[in-house]
Formats: C-alpha cells, sequence, structure tokens
C-alpha cells in the first residue's frame, strides 16, 4: 500500500553507504528515504518541513537535516553537516501551474526553474567532492517524462524538466572516466498526495487528473525503481529508466474507465 513502509531484506551493495534524498518530507521523497533505509543504507533526508521529516527520520532510523535547495546558505550548511555521502538522489522539484504560455505566471516559471533545475545544481555542486570521494558515487535525478516531451499547458514544468534532463545527460559526460555515476529516472503519471494539488491549487482539480485511471503509479513504485538503479554493480550505469503506469501508454494516450 502506498505510504506503508516496505519489507525488504537488506541489500550488501547498501551496506555502509551513505545516501542523501532531498524533497523528503512527503511523495517520491519520503517513499524513497523508506526504501533505501530498508535496502540497508545510512539515509539523510532533507527538506524545509523539519516537522515531517523529522517524524518520518525517527521512523526509519534516518538522520533529518532542514534543507532549502533554492538557498545558497542552507544548502553549504546541509553539505557541511555530512562526513561522507555515497549516494544523491535530487528529488526535489515539482510543478506550480497549468498556465498556457499566453497566460504564463512568470513568478510560477521562475519558481518551477529555481527548485527542480538550480537546487539539483546546487545540490550536485555541493556533494560532489563527497561523491568523488567514496569511489563508488551515485547521482541520481528525478525529473519526469515532462523532460522528454512537451504538452498543452505543462510548459513551465517541461522546460524545468527538460532542464534537469540535460543536467543529467551533461553531467555524465563530464564524470566520465570518474567513479561517479549519474542516473535518470524519469516517471509519468504518480499519484501522490501534494503533487497535483500543489500545481492546480485544489483537490478536485487534483482528483480529476487520475479519474478512470486503472492503478496509476504511486510514490512506492518509484521508489523501487531508485532502489534497484543504485543497488546495480557499479560498472552498470542506468543512464534513463521511463516508467509509467500500464494505462499511460504516452504522455496525451492514458486509458480512463468510465
Amino acid at each position: 500500500m502506498p505510504g506503508t513502509e516496505p519489507t525488504h531484506s537488506p541489500t550488501p551493495a547498501a551496506r555502509g553507504r551513505v545516501a542523501v534524498v532531498t524533497g523528503a518530507s512527503s511523495g517520491i521523497g519520503a517513499a524513497t528515504a523508506r526504501r533505501l533505509a530498508a535496502e540497508g543504507f545510512d539515509v539523510v533526508v532533507g527538506a524545509r518541513r523539519v516537522d515531517r521529516l523529522e517524524s518520518l527520520a525517527a521512523s526509519i532510523g534516518a538522520r533529518a537535516l532542514p534543507l532549502d535547495v533554492t538557498d545558497d546558505a542552507s544548502v553549504t550548511a546541509f553539505a557541511g553537516a555530512l562526513d561522507r555521502v555515497d549516494v544523491l538522489v535530487n528529488n526535489a522539484g515539482g510543478a506550480f501551474d497549468a498556465a498556457p504560455v499566453a497566460e504564463a505566471d512568470l513568478d510560477s516559471w521562475a519558481r518551477s526553474y529555481e527548485v527542480n533545475v538550480l537546487g539539483s545544481v546546487r545540490l550536485t555542486k555541493a556533494l560532489l567532492p563527497a561523491l568523488r570521494a567514496s569511489g563508488a558515487g551515485d547521482v541520481l535525478f528525478v525529473s519526469s517524462t515532462a523532460a522528454l516531451i512537451s504538452y498543452e499547458g505543462g510548459a513551465s514544468y517541461t522546460a524545468a524538466k527538460h532542464g534537469v534532463h540535460t543536467l543529467a545527460e551533461t553531467l555524465r559526460l563530464e564524470l566520465n572516466g570518474e567513479p561517479v555515476r549519474v542516473m535518470e529516472i524519469a516517471p509519468g503519471m504518480v499519484r501522490t498526495e501534494e503533487f497535483s494539488l500543489n500545481r492546480l491549487g485544489s483537490q478536485e482539480k487534483a482528483d480529476a487528473v487520475y479519474r478512470g485511471v486503472r492503478e496509476p503509479l504511486v510514490a512506492d513504485d518509484i521508489a523501487d525503481c531508485i532502489a534497484w538503479a543504485v543497488t546495480r554493480p557499479h560498472h552498470v550505469n542506468i543512464d534513463l529508466l521511463v516508467v509509467r503506469p500500464l494505462a499511460q501508454a504516452a504522455q496525451h494516450k492514458v486509458a480512463r474507465e468510465g
């Protein structure tokens, strides 16, 4: 069930490794933290909502640190509190509107780029020395199928996620020959408690996104993909993994019952 702690035996590849998960106070980030802890990683979770973060950390034996990926000082303090980092899951992000370009809210565009793209750049830049020092580091970006295809009403989000996608591709080229993998997970339709609500502004509109869709993905499905990617032998790099529910054949092609 979504939101429940998965039961998995610890993975030998995770033993002694420190995994940092951003945006971990809810949704995919929280599910990923739970799963990586169950796999045997020493998990550090970061987010702005410290109360929710600390509750999660207490339930899974993780370490909680306040983190605002849009703030340089917050990122510097977060990185300075870490002695070791083996895995960085750049999950913090979101969509904040569904307006057409002709009606674009530039503040919403700026927020989307700041959180999704620049936030990932800040964390990656700050933690890359530790990831290199680990001798077997992983940087994993949670993007979206919106990183690969555009759609009406999604420009502020698709533009930002396209940025995340090319960030991952560029970093992989730049780190070639170094002991750091660069991976990207691109989820399609995932039903979480906050993503569509934050984007559309009302529960009714958020529910309509998933109405009639048989078994949309849930956060635990993406956490499962992330855990699988970071526990492969380190010579195996999952460059890009696109994952959609069976009901979603493409961004614009979704089977709905009734």
